[in-house]
């Protein structure tokens, strides 16, 4: 695809820095052994459990979890996007990263961008001082004040006030045509026919929208609780102006202005800009990473205040679609920093509503490990007025007791389909069939599927779930080594050392297609790794892993990475490696044996697979015989 970064020069980027020097120059390392630790940068901790592999180039923190190669920690670290932390490795080489078909960001287009950027912060800056300076902002102080909000808070999001009047933000910082040509395209300013512009926001308390990196992007405002409707802030204006709005140009007669009530709405949101895209960004999501390392659940509610008002209760992983519904965008974020997201929705008629679209942009994000809930507030609350009546515990308490994705969707569909009668159960698996259809190959679809046929009193004919994934443990805590399947160990090992599977491929036992017939979890997952171990030798851990950045199977690796095998000497791993790859062959021998062998008890063996009957029969006599002592 045009514009892409090839993946050799991703791979070659990855085996030219060193992740203890692009980490060291972050956060100071200490050598111990063959490696290097630190306090984790992610998380809160007095005893260092980061650690950092030189010969893995894989950092890897034992509290928070996080993991990862050089490009995920400047992700992580410094907030930036897979191209932009491959841009700052890139120029700490002294290279220039290659895009596919030539494309590369146009200097002028990005140096653009940088400055709408720059101008969106000073904006925020100077809603900030108008809160704390202008003699205005008290009615918005008293009612920040009333809804419980403290300084902090405040602070924590950045929360302003736009001061009543039609050109305070172009005075303040529109002073060249180019400025105020931004402030249009930021969204900030808004321009008229004739050619003149006004402030979009007016005397409202505003609340910064803030991208992965926490840069001002856009902004929500609130009227003020006196403002039912643009009428005092339009008069005001008025009066000052002998009669007429100056930013709503002369000619009109305020009856006019007034008719038009342009900013009725509670709220008001920044349009979309080249900046801002609501149907991907999420009101809170930078605030609940800057204050939760280890992100236990994303809460979804509807509004700025609500998320404000939870975290004043300390509960800090609420977020807010901004004037949208939920889109599949939001939920691949979210999904990407929890594994449980919990829509929080009132539970009117209205809320049931956005709750069941938001379900169903949910199926086919539901893969295993992850899991949505559905919470309905009484008639009446809304999150900020809720949490104040039954206090933060009571109110997480009821959070965790909200319905899972698979009780709120039975229950809506079995709701709505009498499902005593047959003719129930039919349209309850007529409606339900397409909508797990959707869902990713899995247990968790596997199940679904399984609650719908008992339900529906049917046999639905399952296919067996995708393999290549592993299943769950059935108990907590780090497997030992020696309680690892094959598979696991297997990739383990690779992932410890790559450069061991070179010997295994280059045998003749790698070129027949045996393990391609075995059908364990995490198989397809082996293969995958062996045959790009084959196509690029030289490929470290962390440049391995890359190649999985953002999949499940991605996460997986890394957990792998992060565990140390019992020989710590690399003729010993090959040896180990090899022998886990014969054992699994001669597993996949033994198994295709046995199905041979069932067929020509029923006497329904065909001529070709009576020759590969006779060949494996062979080569198990081969083997047996060489492991008879002489």
């Amino acid at each position: 695809m045009a514009g892409r970064i090839p993946q050799q020069f991703i791979d070659d980027l990855l085996n030219r820095v060193d992740i203890v020097e692009v980490i060291d120059s972050r956060v100071p390392l200490k050598k111990k052994g063959k490696e290097y630790t630190a306090c984790c940068p992610f998380h809160s901790e007095k005893t260092p459990s980061f650690t950092v592999s030189q010969g893995k180039q894989f950092y890897h923190c034992f509290g928070c979890k996080a993991n990862g190669s050089a490009i995920g920690f400047l992700m992580e670290y410094e907030h930036l996007s897979f191209p932009e932390a491959i841009e700052e490795l890139a120029r700490s080489q002294g290279v220039d990263v290659p895009y596919e078909g030539g494309q590369r960001p146009d200097p002028a287009i990005k140096k653009a961008q940088t400055d709408l950027y720059d101008l969106m912060q000073q904006t925020d800056q100077y809603f900030q001082q108008q809160l704390r300076q202008n003699t205005e902002a008290q009615t918005a102080i008293s009612y920040l004040k009333e809804r419980g909000l403290s300084g902090e808070i405040a602070k924590d999001f950045g929360i302003g006030f736009a001061p009543d009047g039609w050109d305070n933000l172009l005075k303040a910082l529109g002073n060249t045509t180019e400025r105020e040509k931004a402030l249009v395209t930021a969204g900030m300013l808004i321009k008229k026919d004739n050619g003149k512009c006004y402030d979009r926001f007016r005397d409202r308390i505003m609340f910064p929208i803030r991208d992965r990196r926490g840069r001002c992007i856009a902004f929500g405002g609130r009227i003020l609780p006196e403002n039912k409707q643009v009428g005092a802030e339009a008069q005001g204006s008025a009066s000052a102006a002998g009669g007429t709005s100056p930013g709503m140009g002369e000619g009109r007669t305020m009856q006019e202005q007034l008719s038009r009530k342009p900013e009725a709405a509670k709220y008001l949101n920044s349009p979309e800009t080249p900046l801002f895209h609501k149907g991907r960004e999420l009101y809170g999501l930078y605030e609940a990473r800057q204050a939760l390392r280890d992100i236990p659940r994303l809460m979804v509610v509807e509004g700025y205040m609500d998320v404000v008002a939870l975290a004043q209760f300390d509960v800090r992983y609420a977020v807010a679609t901004l004037g949208t519904a939920t889109t599949a965008d939001h939920l691949q974020r979210l999904f990407q920093l929890t594994s449980e997201i919990v829509f929080c929705f009132d539970g009117d008629r209205a809320g049931k509503d956005a709750a069941w679209r938001a379900l169903q942009v949910c199926l086919p994000e539901m893969r295993d490990g992850r899991e949505s809930r559905f919470m309905f507030l009484p008639d009446g609350e809304d999150p900020d007025s809720y949490i104040r009546k039954i206090g933060k515990e009571a109110f997480e308490l009821e959070v965790k007791q909200s319905q899972t994705f698979s009780e709120y969707l039975f229950k809506q569909l079995t709701d709505e389909a009498d499902i005593s009668g047959i003719g129930g159960r039919a349209k309850l698996v007529e409606t339900a069939r397409p909508m797990l259809s959707q869902m990713p190959e899995g247990i968790y679809r596997k199940l679904m599927f399984e609650q719908l046929e008992k339900l529906g009193r049917v046999d639905l004919s399952l296919p067996k779930p995708e393999s290549g994934r592993f299943k769950p443990s059935r108990k907590p805590g780090k497997k030992t080594a020696t309680s690892m399947s094959p598979v696991r160990k297997a990739i383990t090992l690779l992932l410890n050392q790559p450069s061991i599977a070179q010997h295994w491929l280059q045998s003749e036992a790698s070129n027949s297609d045996e393990l391609t017939k075995l059908d364990l979890p995490g198989m397809d997952l082996l293969l995958e790794v062996l045959e790009i171990l084959r196509i690029n030798p030289d490929l470290s851990t962390s440049a391995l892993i890359e190649r999985w950045r953002e999949t499940p199977s991605g996460s997986h690796l890394a957990k792998l990475a992060s565990e140390q095998p019992e020989l710590d000497d690399s003729a010993a791993l090959e040896v180990e490696f090899i022998a886990v790859m014969n054992a699994l062959k001669k597993q996949s021998v033994d198994l295709r044996y046995d199905d041979l062998q069932a067929k020509l008890d029923h006497g329904t063996l065909n001529e070709a697979e009576m020759a590969e009957y006779k060949m494996l029969l062979q080569q198990i006599y081969v083997v047996k015989s060489a492991s008879k002592p002489d």
